[in-house]
């Protein structure tokens, strides 16, 4: 498990286990609610980014940050800070 330093790496808000909980499964979708199968990107973080496989990301750390990994198929796999 990394190190967690509160107010240094890691972020205000749900943590990382805690987006994985609600996401895991899920689609994220542009619609105005949430439900079992999708949730709504207006109900993610401000500084957050969705990343598909094959997608080329920046390598800058930024802890407020939350990106979302998805499959081919759109369905959240894993989260993390950065």
């Amino acid at each position: 498990m990394p190190l967690v330093v509160p107010g240094i790496n890691s972020a205000p808000g749900p943590n990382q286990e805690e987006w994985l909980h609600k996401l895991a499964g899920k689609k994220i979708t542009e619609s105005s609610d949430s439900d079992v199968t999708s949730f709504a990107k207006k109900d993610l973080p401000e500084s957050h980014r969705v990343i598909k496989p094959g997608d080329v990301v920046t390598m800058d750390y930024r802890a407020d940050r939350l990106n979302i990994h998805v499959d081919d198929e759109g369905v959240v796999q894993n989260v993390n800070f950065a």
